[in-house]
């Protein structure tokens, strides 16, 4: 998260406003754009601006405002997307400039597989000078993918397609020769190492009727990362073409998942038809 604390002169009446307070939120899709209109969610991966200015302070003999601040997102769980950031300033504000106000003004980024739900940004402030201090939350709504959780290692929502690229799962998965065959899943259950790490690796095979491993692939496909905020899950794909001379009858995919850092493993059958 990226926040930059300037000084923006907006009318206000602070007799009407003495308790340090955080007013003007504004949470908008790019800097200094427009505010996202009543009810607009955002997606998984998207870069955020929100901005609001800190009314309500005081000022010393010298005409010094002296303020701490600190902001930070949460998910609709309450767990934090990113590091809280924190800042403290120190400026002098002269009579004439009675009506400013500090403005903080931060950029986040949603995690990629961040699921959907009510959000919040909260934002704290507090007056060195008069001891005094204020939280405001400003909520927001994300639109992404819900994967259901799972205590132990598991493969959820898995789907056949009929192309790579494809974002609608076939209503059947019947298939003829030298049809391309192609499955999206997501893998959950699995285990944190330190700095939320995961080690998730996963071999899908094709498995005939006659029970006869027909495919294997080459090398698992893995996935190893670190994130402050948490992968809820990990999506996963795989495809194979048929060959023309394959015989109609029910086949089975098979999928053995690895999850290195919680010791588990998983498997699973999904079978297709071949016509």
């Amino acid at each position: 998260m990226r926040a930059l604390l300037t000084l923006a002169l907006v009318p206000t009446l602070f007799a009407a406003t003495p308790a340090l307070q955080i007013v003007n939120p504004v949470l908008s899709q790019m800097d200094g754009g427009a505010p996202d209109p009543p009810g607009f969610e955002h997606v998984p991966g998207e870069i955020v601006w929100f901005t609001c200015r800190i009314a309500g302070y005081t000022r010393n003999e010298n005409e010094k405002v002296q303020l701490r601040y600190s902001v930070q997102a949460f998910d609709p769980q309450g767990i934090p997307l990113d590091e809280i950031f924190q800042n403290e300033m120190t400026v002098e504000v002269g009579p004439q400039d009675k009506d400013w106000l500090p403005k903080i003004a931060t950029s986040l980024a949603l995690p990629p597989l961040a699921p959907p739900g009510d959000y919040k940004i909260v934002v704290k402030a507090e007056d060195l000078l008069a001891k005094t201090s204020t939280e405001f939350a400003y909520p927001f709504k994300v639109r992404g993918k819900a994967v259901e959780p799972s205590p132990t290692l598991i493969v959820r929502n898995f789907q056949f397609f009929r192309d790579e690229d494809g974002t609608r799962p076939a209503e059947k998965p019947d298939y003829h020769p030298g049809d391309g065959v192609f499955a999206k899943f997501d893998i959950t259950g699995f285990k944190y190492g330190d700095r939320n790490k995961v080690d998730v690796s996963y071999v899908t095979s094709v498995i005939a009727p006659s029970g006869k491993v027909m495919w294997t692939q080459p090398e698992p496909a893995a996935e190893q990362s670190e994130s402050f905020y948490p992968k809820r899950y990990v999506p996963a794909t795989m495809g194979i073409n048929l060959t023309p001379t394959i015989k109609p009858g029910e086949y089975t995919i098979a999928v053995a998942v690895k999850d290195a850092i919680g010791g588990q493993t998983y498997e699973a059958k999904f079978p297709f038809t071949v016509q």
